[in-house]
């Protein structure tokens, strides 16, 4: 019994046939079944019969011989620095357990993704190799500063493979930390690379194609409808993952998103290399390429003031919920409504304001702005010092506070004023 023979594994009532694997473990057999699944079976409780002798030949990663590209530098076509993080497109499974584990380096991504080979030269950096969840504050500024380093070493672009869950966040930290005269795209995957419905190809390809492209904005890429045939790119500082686990999640909250990536036109005119720029249809103007990266290099602003917290008022909750605030650099609120918290809170976020810190104020709403003059609550917030973030999302205000405490001289008027995109002057409903 070899990987690449196909297999009948009998554990008492079930069977599964399908194509033996290389194992991770010695204890366990990993068997690739009809319908694209992989499937980690116990070998003691396996009863296994041999069907077809070197059904399919693999490799060592489990991948079919020949289908993994060979990366080559090509000097004609642009180069792309593939910077992972971890996350679901760049992870692999535990046969153990049947979780999902980050575990690939960014070359593993060109080995999973082939249809890569031919858009651009590659270069692979890893900065963390962690699942999205446990991303931290330090890692955006390592982050930060591995991409400048790729823009000053040359690149044309960047792709940032990074876990789903936490990328609104990680996006809108680059895009207030790091002002680089090229693309800057995020792009993650929804379902991992064992799954037929897999989301990691069509973004990695996508991501790749808007990283090549003729503007200079940090982007998320991912599916923009549940079919394998466009990818929405989301202004990082806009975007929010709405659903856990659909493949097109992510939305660009009030406005459409700022571009449609044609996956299948990208993948008939981008192979070669060239800017498929046919792919892209742009809803607005995106912000437009500002050189190549050399001379003094592009700008980084990359300290963050971590003492920030997002503070979210609901109804009857424990005015003592909100002691850990006191002593903080800074504080975000996610209000109700125009901006409203409980009328008893306002007192403490008045002691707040008092000592030191810097209340700012978002909206639970998905759309819309925080105007805290209609109603005496709001104008009551106004008087004890809360700075209105207008429609700003929460999780884009508490990361650009943090960025605003650290490098600005007057944070609040920071707060009011637009940086990367973050803030409009009014909120128009678009459907």
């Amino acid at each position: 019994m070899q990987p690449g023979d196909r297999v009948r594994v009998d554990r008492g009532d079930v069977t599964n046939e399908g194509v033996l694997l290389p194992s991770t473990t010695r204890d366990h057999l990993v068997v690739k079944l009809d319908g694209g699944y992989n499937v980690g079976i116990d070998r003691e409780a396996a009863d296994v019969e041999v069907l077809e002798s070197g059904a399919r030949d693999v490799d060592e990663t489990g991948d079919a011989a020949g289908e993994v590209s060979e990366i080559t530098f090509d000097e004609d076509l642009p180069t792309v620095a593939l910077i992972s993080t971890g996350g679901t497109i760049a992870s692999t499974v535990d046969y153990r357990t049947g979780a999902v584990t980050a575990r690939f380096d960014a070359e593993d991504v060109l080995r999973a993704v082939p249809d890569l080979a031919g858009r651009a030269n590659y270069r692979g950096r890893v900065v963390a190799n962690i699942l999205s969840e446990n991303m931290e504050p330090g890692i955006w500024q390592d982050l930060g500063r591995a991409v400048r380093e790729e823009v000053e070493a040359g690149a044309d672009g960047v792709v940032v493979m990074h876990g789903t869950d936490t990328m609104q966040y990680s996006a809108s930290a680059l895009a207030f930390t790091l002002d680089v005269p090229v693309p800057v795209v995020f792009t993650g995957s929804q379902r991992s690379a064992d799954r037929p419905s897999s989301d990691n190809v069509m973004n990695a390809v996508c991501a790749v194609e808007a990283a090549k492209a003729d503007h200079a904005e940090t982007l998320v890429c991912m599916h923009a409808g549940p079919s394998d045939d466009a990818c929405a790119l989301h202004r990082g500082t806009r975007v929010r993952k709405n659903h856990t686990s659909r493949r097109d999640a992510f939305e660009t909250v009030g406005a459409e998103p700022l571009g449609i990536v044609d996956y299948e036109v990208a993948t008939e005119s981008g192979a070669d290399g060239d800017v498929a720029e046919d792919a892209i249809a742009w809803n607005r103007e995106p912000a437009p390429r500002g050189g190549d990266g050399t001379g003094d290099g592009p700008a980084i602003a990359a300290d963050l003031e971590s003492d920030v917290e997002l503070a979210k008022f609901t109804p009857g909750m424990d005015p003592a919920a909100w002691d850990y605030l006191e002593g903080k650099a800074g504080v975000v609120i996610e209000g109700t409504g125009l901006g409203h918290v409980h009328t008893d809170l306002i007192p403490r976020i008045e002691n707040l304001v008092e000592d030191g810190t810097v209340v700012v104020m978002t909206s639970q709403c998905l759309e819309g702005r925080v105007c805290d003059r209609v109603y005496d609550t709001g104008r009551d917030l106004l008087e004890a010092g809360v700075i209105e973030a207008g429609d700003t999302l929460p999780g884009t205000a508490k990361v650009k506070l943090m960025w605003a405490l650290a490098n600005a001289d007057d944070p609040a008027g920071v707060m009011r004023r637009d940086l990367a995109g973050e803030l409009t002057e009014e909120s128009r409903p678009w459907r």
